[in-house]
């Protein structure tokens, strides 16, 4: 099918039957999961828009968005500048509505108890720093080993703007859910044998958007060509989302650059642009965010809609909002939000930085080990 010439197609309905597992999973190889079943709600809808509106960046207000995608210190905070004298205590003052998960850990441990966790990770900026070559976020062996500890206890996902593919080189554990393109492309590890000598291999995926493949590698040839003079951009093929990173383009061309997106892009009504931080993101006409993937786990491990379970989501980007929404609006879980700077943000409590994230995780391990 040619998918260029049929954009304004109606998308269909989920493509795997809502009575299957949708990872493929048999429910008796769920690691978490007494039952492995789904709600007979569907998840996916189908939000159509004004082809000549864009998701939460207008085309009028794109370089704002791009200059505030990622604040770079603590100095401005809801587009105000404070002097190094004020700067402390506008930072304690936001902490008194994001305390800081670390010296909260008592708190949230408490409300653990008699409780099944859940823990969701963000990669960049969360478990490996964020870099000027995106290539080259690596995370330390520090944290690969605290990730790997943890999943030991608790049912653990990454859930990334990445492609799952890349997402999970980088981490490099099989234990792992994976979530790659903020959610659209699903992965989750099949329980070894109880002797643990067999390989652990994985389940099957869980692809939303997959009719969107042929489009959003149309869209990555164009914006790679367009973009290709423009120094320092680079343009990421994330297998259901194209990322732009300006991160290392001189201010004065990033208006260039969204004008570059922007002529693409009206190509393709069917695609819709978001920001993260220092990165234009072009993703599918969908309702489905990281929000959906924590949601869709959820249900995947069994544990949606009941009482005695706690999910907690570590995320630092603006695409993590959707998750963290999603656990505020259902008032049953914690979302830690990792930032050196004030900001708003649908979290609850607050960690600064991989370092912190590395010592919160280590903290649940501790607490788990503790547990009879």
């Amino acid at each position: 099918m040619d998918l260029k010439s049929n954009h304004c197609s109606p998308i269909l309905t989920d493509p795997i039957p809502i009575s299957q597992p949708r990872l493929g999973i048999h429910d008796s190889l769920l690691p978490y999961s007494s039952t492995g079943v789904f709600s007979q709600g569907p998840f996916l809808t189908i939000s159509w828009k004004n082809p000549g509106l864009l998701d939460d960046v207008l085309s009028t207000s794109w370089l704002d968005a791009m200059k505030s995608s990622s604040p770079r210190n603590i100095s401005k905070y809801n587009g105000n500048d404070f002097s190094s004298n004020e700067v402390d205590v506008v930072y304690r003052n936001w902490m008194l509505k994001y305390p800081s998960a670390l010296t909260s850990i008592e708190h949230i441990v408490n409300n653990t108890k008699g409780k099944r966790l859940a823990l969701f990770l963000d990669y960049d900026g969360t478990l490996s720093p964020i870099v000027d070559n995106p290539d080259h976020a690596f995370m330390s062996n520090a944290m690969r080993s605290a990730v790997r500890n943890v999943a030991k206890y608790i049912p653990t996902a990454i859930i990334s703007g990445r492609s799952r593919e890349k997402v999970r080189k980088f981490v490099g554990l099989k234990e792992l859910y994976y979530a790659g393109s903020h959610g659209m492309d699903i992965m989750g590890p099949v329980q070894p044998p109880a002797d643990h000598t067999t390989e652990i291999k994985e389940g099957n995926l869980y692809q939303p958007a997959s009719e969107f493949l042929p489009m959003i590698n149309e869209v990555f040839v164009s914006l790679v060509e367009t973009t290709k003079n423009i120094k320092g951009a680079k343009v990421e093929n994330n297998k259901f989302c194209v990322s732009v990173h300006y991160r290392n383009v001189d201010e004065k061309s990033w208006k260039t650059v969204a004008e570059y997106v922007q002529d693409v892009l009206k190509h393709y009504p069917r695609l819709r642009l978001t920001h993260g931080r220092m990165v234009l993101e072009i993703r599918p006409v969908l309702e489905w965010d990281k929000g959906k993937a924590v949601e869709f786990l959820l249900e995947s491990l069994g544990l949606s809609n009941c009482d005695d379970v706690l999910p907690i989501y570590v995320g630092d980007d603006r695409t993590d909002e959707d998750a963290f929404k999603f656990l505020r609006e259902r008032n049953h879980g914690y979302g830690i939000l990792v930032t050196p700077a004030p900001k708003e943000s649908n979290a609850y409590y607050s960690l600064r930085d991989p370092s912190e994230v590395m010592e919160f995780i280590n903290s649940l391990v501790m607490h788990k080990k503790s547990v009879p």
